[in-house]
């Protein structure tokens, strides 16, 4: 039996899943929630009724959070591209970063659309401004860490740019990265260039529109 992915392709969590199988070209059926697949929305409900994607479904087993869905694809699925390091201390830098990018770029990104989608003025400022203070928290210590690297981690390609990507995507969104940050600049432009999540970005232009504080002319 094949894997099966429950998500969305413009939900920043199901692209960080997708581009741990778009990297190693691991097969999977996409069953994607929305107001037409009523009959893949009942599955996944029944399987997580946390209402949370993506999931993933092996066989009889159901894994959901990303991070874990992306160590268990390396454990049972793994493929040439290694997303998490064998040495546990390079695997605990890989795991921190992992987190990094989670708490503290995609949940004040995710703060601010949230506001957004209330529909109310006052809201929607707030969650912008509380974006903003904890963005630029974030970006400065990117800035700083990402010297001399080409990846999150170092080198490789890991489980931490699988968060990177999506995250970083959408925050710019919804606080620029500013010129002050060149590094973190360039690092966003690579992971956009990198193969995986280039095709994940392209799935889901079509749903632009709805991105509730407007999506920029780029990317």
């Amino acid at each position: 039996m094949s894997l099966i992915l429950y998500g969305h392709p413009f939900s920043s969590y199901t692209q960080k899943a997708l581009i741990a199988l778009y990297e190693n070209a691991t097969p999977f059926e996409s069953h994607c929630l929305g107001p037409d697949t009523p009959q893949y929305a009942a599955e996944w409900l029944r399987r997580w009724p946390l209402r949370k994607f993506p999931l993933l479904v092996d066989g009889d087993r159901s894994v959901a959070e990303t991070s874990i869905i992306i160590e268990y694809l390396q454990l049972t699925h793994p493929g040439p591209v290694r997303l998490l390091p064998l040495d546990p201390l390079a695997a605990l830098d890989v795991r921190f970063l992992d987190r990094f990018f989670d708490l503290h770029v995609m949940s004040p990104m995710q703060h601010a659309v949230g506001a957004a989608l209330t529909g109310d003025a006052t809201k929607r400022e707030e969650g912008v401004a509380f974006a903003a203070e904890k963005l630029e928290l974030a970006y400065a210590w990117l800035e700083e860490h990402l010297a001399g690297k080409t990846w999150a981690a170092g080198t490789e390609f890991t489980m931490a740019d699988c968060a990177a990507a999506p995250s970083l995507f959408y925050a710019d969104w919804v606080h620029p990265i500013a010129a002050a940050f060149p590094l973190l600049r360039a690092y966003r432009a690579r992971l956009l260039a990198r193969a995986s999540f280039a095709r994940a970005v392209e799935e889901a232009r079509e749903f632009r529109p709805f991105f509730p504080l407007g999506a920029p002319e780029r990317d």
